[in-house]
């Protein structure tokens, strides 16, 4: 078969998706040596980019996500190759694409948790009609958690029976690191304190504003003297967050890198006491299970996917409690013990995801599409 593969998210700076996409794509080239690939990518990522060999090509699209050139240049270049299948690797699918096509969509957050970057009609539209128009018109779809297909038929009307469900998975580097670079990274983000880990992005359905107003209590309540590691960078459609940090007066107390490089972040979940995730929704929640695969112990939101995807491995807490998120935190920072046993779950648990596993699994579903 020819088949096309979206990449124009390629790239660990996306975060989630991007990993995604760069995962796929190498662990599909690594197993299956029988079919043809098309990757279409935007630049700078197209230059960079290497195909691994002769089945492999790429092509420049430059096409941003909801602009006019991803209904036409998009679209052209596509038909262009005459493809057995096309792989979207988000739902950004252009509409008058006709041919034989496959769909990961990742979670809806824009449809529960807009946020002030979809205020504007014209994209809350554009962002309705594209989604919609590639869980029908798709040949199958994959869900990245049960809780996104269960997403998909309530809010979506999806025929859930072409809805497959494909976990991530971890990439290996993400390991305990021990020694001298622990220190080196404490000293680059001047981290003076045992600490609490958060790993993402700055937006309303990550309810980081919850987690300072928590951070807040367990200082104030249970006399820890801690601080607070907010990674990824900051948003300015969620000022939310530096102002809450500010009324508080918790300016010295919680350090916000902005994003830093993987290097540097495996060794902050590998120094950090605890791991904090506070989602209130999320498609699959690939942080926690990183933070796992290196040996940090972590207390979670039991929202949306997470008691799906981290099992019995962390301590949960209730998102909306403040109370709730403080206890969870000060019970977990004192209970050694507690703190050894979820380590020695979270790397049991992690061994269940791998990258390669959900490769094999995305080719078995192009296999029986096609």
């Amino acid at each position: 078969m020819k088949i096309g593969i979206d990449c124009r998210m390629y790239s660990p700076a996306f975060t989630g998706i991007g990993r995604y996409v760069l995962e796929l794509t190498e662990n599909l080239f690594k197993l299956d040596k029988q079919n043809e690939y098309v990757l279409f990518f935007n630049n700078p990522e197209y230059k960079y980019f290497k195909p691994p060999n002769e089945r492999v090509k790429k092509v420049l699209v430059d096409a941003g996500h909801y602009s006019f050139a991803e209904q036409t240049t998009f679209l052209k270049k596509l038909n262009k190759e005459k493809l057995d299948l096309m792989h979207f690797t988000h739902f950004n699918a252009p509409l008058l694409y006709n041919k034989p096509f496959i769909v990961t969509i990742h979670d809806l957050t824009l449809t529960l948790f807009p946020g002030q970057k979809m205020t504007n009609f014209t994209h809350r539209m554009a962002y309705h009609a594209v989604i919609k128009h590639a869980v029908k018109k798709a040949k199958h779809v994959i869900a990245v958690s049960n809780n996104t297909k269960n997403d998909l038929g309530k809010f979506l009307k999806a025929d859930t029976n072409k809805v497959s469900v494909v976990y991530e998975g971890i990439a290996p580097e993400f390991k305990p690191i021990k020694g001298h670079k622990l220190e080196l990274v404490r000293g680059k983000y001047d981290i003076q304190k045992p600490f609490l880990l958060y790993t993402g992005v700055f937006r309303s359905h990550k309810n980081l504003v919850n987690l300072v107003k928590a951070f807040a209590v367990i200082r104030k309540n249970y006399k820890l003297d801690i601080q607070l590691v907010i990674t990824g960078r900051e948003d300015k459609y969620y000022p939310e967050v530096k102002n809450t940090i500010e009324q508080l007066g918790l300016q010295n107390e919680i350090v916000m890198p902005g994003l830093v490089p993987e290097e540097d972040l495996i060794s902050l979940y590998s120094t950090a006491t605890i791991y904090v995730f506070p989602s209130l929704y999320e498609g699959f929640g690939l942080p926690p299970l990183e933070a796992m695969q290196c040996g940090t112990p972590v207390v979670c939101s039991n929202a949306s996917c997470m008691p799906e995807v981290c099992g019995d491995a962390v301590l949960f807490f209730n998102p909306n409690d403040l109370s709730d998120i403080a206890e969870k935190v000060h019970t977990l920072y004192k209970d050694k013990n507690l703190q050894k046993k979820l380590i020695k779950k979270g790397l049991e648990h992690v061994q269940k995801f791998s990258w390669e596993k959900m490769a094999k699994e995305t080719l078995k579903l192009y296999n029986s599409v096609a």
